[in-house]
């Protein structure tokens, strides 16, 4: 998603993937205000407890996002945690409440980015991973962290 040579990542939900199994990403827009695009480019927004969620009307709706006021914002600056709209193609939405409508999957944001001046958000469908799932996965980590440790020592014999 960004992987192209102009994106500049503002900030990332490192704990998601952690948390939660993620099953599909999307590029999703996101309707901001100046000194929100401002604060983002300096890189002071949280999306550790946020989550997005579409409402009746059809659409969908990005909560808990923290971004902090800009430092030479004025009477105008934002408030950090208001609900923000994210931007999406109807049939996405559509295919999103379908699956959403499902046990246990929810909307979680993974990261805000910059993409040819715009700010996008990777959204991700997932669903929560259990106590032994998180196990498990720390056990590959440090398994694979080991067999490229000794794949490395022997490269230096």
């Amino acid at each position: 998603m960004s992987k192209e040579p102009g994106s500049k990542i503002a900030t990332e939900n490192r704990k998601a993937r952690h948390d939660y199994h993620i099953h599909e990403t999307y590029e999703v827009g996101l309707v901001l205000t100046g000194t929100e695009v401002k604060s983002l480019r300096a890189g002071k927004a949280n999306l550790k407890d946020a989550y997005a969620r579409i409402d009746n009307h059809g659409e969908v709706m990005l909560h808990n996002m923290h971004i902090s006021p800009y430092d030479q914002g004025n009477r105008f600056n934002h408030e950090p945690l208001r609900t923000r709209k994210l931007l999406m193609h109807r049939y996405e939405i559509i295919k999103l409440i379908g699956k959403t409508k499902e046990k246990g999957y929810t909307l979680v944001p993974l990261k805000v980015y910059f993409t040819r001046g715009k700010a996008k958000l990777e959204l991700g469908l997932a669903t929560g991973k259990k106590l032994y799932d998180k196990r498990q996965d720390l056990a590959a980590k440090d398994a694979k962290r080991e067999m490229d440790r000794a794949f490395k020592d022997k490269q230096r014999e």
